[in-house]
């Protein structure tokens, strides 16, 4: 089994990549002395790169990290590559969408309120060697937050993959198999495996 390091310190994210990695990857906890990386790429690979990068010179092992998006089309793109600091640094996932909804009523009820989440995952190896690859997934921003479970976005984003549902209204297998996230790991294992022989 290959073993990596996480370099995500955001517990809610973990969960999941450890969901979709199960049984193919071991993944080792990120050393609580390792302090945190400045994610300052305009990117979510180099921001990905940045968090791998820095958690496999310290620890010596190969790292994985990620980096996540939420894109809506009405505002340019934004939140973008800041979506975790949509309403400010020590922003709280209630801050964000908060901001998201105000700033796409501001636009008026007949706004387009199309979206896409994506995802880059890239693995790190001690060699200079890097893995990346990209997930995606499109819906839409609802009207208003809805209640169930999940963490960022996920009680905005309804994909259009789905039955009509947020992200937070689902079973964590089931956003899985749709989410950015879900796909983009999936596609890391695949990557890692390799062509079958």
């Amino acid at each position: 089994m290959i073993r990596l390091v996480c370099a995500s310190a955001n517990p809610d994210k973990v969960a999941e990549i450890a969901a979709v990695l199960d049984g193919v990857v071991e993944l080792l906890p990120r050393p609580p002395e390792v302090a945190d990386v400045v994610e300052d790429a305009d990117t979510l690979a180099g921001n990905a790169r940045l968090k791998a990068v820095a958690i496999c010179s310290a620890t010596g092992l190969p790292a994985v990290a990620d980096d996540t998006g939420l894109f809506v089309d009405a505002l340019g793109g934004e939140p973008g590559v800041w979506s975790a600091r949509y309403a400010g640094e020590d922003a709280t996932y209630a801050d964000n969408c908060n901001k998201l909804l105000g700033a796409l009523g501001a636009l008026g009820d007949g706004s387009d309120r199309s979206a896409e989440f994506r995802t880059v995952a890239l693995v790190a190896w001690p060699d200079g060697r890097e893995l990346a690859v990209e997930g995606v997934c499109i819906g839409r921003i609802a009207t208003a937050v809805q209640p169930g479970g999940g963490f960022g976005y996920d009680s905005l984003f309804v994909p259009d993959d789905g039955d009509g549902r947020t992200f937070s209204q689902m079973s964590a297998d089931e956003k899985h198999a749709i989410s950015h996230r879900g796909r983009a790991f999936a596609a890391l294992v695949s990557a890692l495996r390799g062509p079958p022989s």
